[in-house]
């Protein structure tokens, strides 16, 4: 990955991480945007290899994430920037910035509901989903996510998604990783 390919995605993820703040959501022109540079630049960079591996990127992006929109844990932008990011690092980089998303999501989960004064909320809420998971399960049903507990509150997950992927970059161009 080169210096402009990192810093698209740098300018892409602050741009998607404000609005999440702002607006909670993420625009579809800044989600097509971010493919459309992932795809120019990954083949620029390395020909069919860069444009298979921005494909790979893209379709591993949506699947580790797309199980979390359908039990409502995340929107659907969150889905598509998590993709995007996997255009832009391909499959072998995006395992790296996915690990980091999950533990900034779970940081700033755990701090927001401190904050809030949720905490008790938000561990029923998971005792909830774990367990009527388990049961589905050993009944040999597929586990659904129904009308889901009280909110615990609303996560700007486009941050977790900046914050995780920029500190994997950061971890890996400073020679840590």
């Amino acid at each position: 990955m080169n210096g402009i390919s990192i810093g698209v995605l740098v300018v892409l993820l602050l741009v998607a991480a404000w609005g999440d703040i702002q607006r909670h959501r993420i625009p579809n022109t800044l989600i097509l945007t971010g493919l459309a540079f992932a795809i120019i630049l990954s083949a620029w960079q390395d020909g069919l290899s860069g444009l298979l591996s921005a494909g790979g990127g893209f379709l591993l992006g949506l699947g580790i994430f797309l199980p979390f929109y359908w039990l409502r844990a995340l929107g659907a932008g969150d889905v598509k920037l998590m993709a995007v990011v996997g255009g832009f690092l391909g499959p072998s980089g995006l395992i790296g910035a996915v690990l980091g998303t999950f533990l900034a999501g779970g940081l700033m989960a755990l701090l927001l509901a401190l904050r809030a004064g949720v905490v008790r909320q938000m561990l029923l809420n998971i005792k909830g989903m774990l367990m009527g998971g388990l049961i589905d399960v050993s009944l040999k049903q597929m586990p659904i996510m129904n009308a889901g507990p009280q909110s615990a509150g609303k996560l700007p997950y486009a941050v977790a998604i900046a914050v995780g992927t920029l500190g994997y970059l950061s971890l890996t161009y400073g020679g840590w990783i």
